[in-house]
C-alpha cells in the first residue's frame, strides 16, 4: 500500500475516534503486527524511540521548564524501553514513565490520577500537555489538570481543526510557548 493510502485511512480512523492500530486492521487484517516488529528489529531496525522523533522545540522547552523552576515530567503511552529513552536525555526529569511501566494508558483518568500521585501534587497543580483531544484534554481536565493543548500532529488538525477545545485551559503552536504561558498564568 502507498503512505498516502495508509495516512488517508488514519486520518478517517482519527475523525471516528478510533486507535492508531485501526489501519493495520483495516489495510492487512492478517499482518502479525509482532512479528514485522520483529523482522524489523532483526534487519537492524527496530521500531523505538530515538532523540530524533523528538519536535526541535521538545528538549529546549523542557530545559527552560526546569531552568524556571517547574517540575517536568514526560509520560505517554508507550512502550516500556521508552522510560529509559526518556531518563537518558540531557534534561533533568522529575518523571518518566509509560502507560506499560504503569499498567494503564491514556485516556483512562487513572494513567492522569497516576502523575499526581507521581509528582505527589494535587490534580489541579498539573499542567498537563497533550495534542489529543480525546486522549489528552479531556481526560485531563476531567481529573482537574490544567490541559494544554498543542496544535500539532495529525490529532490535533483532525480533532480540533482551527478552533481550541472547550476543555482545554489554553491552547499553544509550539512548546516553546510554554515558560510564557505559565507566567502569565501565575
Amino acid at each position: 500500500m502507498t503512505r498516502l493510502t495508509f495516512l488517508g485511512v488514519l486520518g478517517g480512523a482519527i475523525a471516528r475516534g478510533g486507535d492508531h492500530r485501526d489501519p493495520f486492521r483495516i489495510l492487512r487484517p492478517d499482518l502479525d503486527v509482532r512479528a514485522e516488529q520483529a523482522k524489523r528489529e532483526a534487519a537492524g531496525q527496530p521500531n523505538e524511540l530515538r532523540i530524533d522523533d523528538f519536535y526541535p522545540d521538545a528538549l529546549p522547552a523542557l530545559r527552560d521548564l526546569r531552568s524556571a523552576g517547574y517540575l517536568v515530567g514526560v509520560v505517554g503511552n508507550q512502550p516500556s524501553r521508552t522510560t529509559a529513552v526518556l531518563e537518558a536525555l540531557d534534561v533533568e526529569l522529575d518523571l518518566a514513565a509509560s502507560s506499560a511501566d504503569w499498567g494503564v494508558e491514556k485516556p483512562d483518568p487513572a494513567f492522569f490520577q497516576r502523575i499526581a500521585t507521581e509528582l505527589r501534587l494535587p490534580a489541579g497543580e498539573i499542567a498537563y500537555v497533550g495534542d489529543r483531544v480525546d486522549n489528552d484534554v479531556r481526560p485531563a481536565a476531567a481529573v482537574g489538570m490544567a490541559a494544554i493543548f498543542i496544535r500539532r500532529g495529525p490529532w490535533a488538525w483532525i480533532q480540533a481543526g482551527p478552533d481550541d477545545p472547550p476543555e482545554a485551559t489554553a491552547s499553544i503552536d509550539g512548546l516553546d510557548e510554554l515558560v510564557s504561558l505559565f507566567a502569565a498564568a501565575g
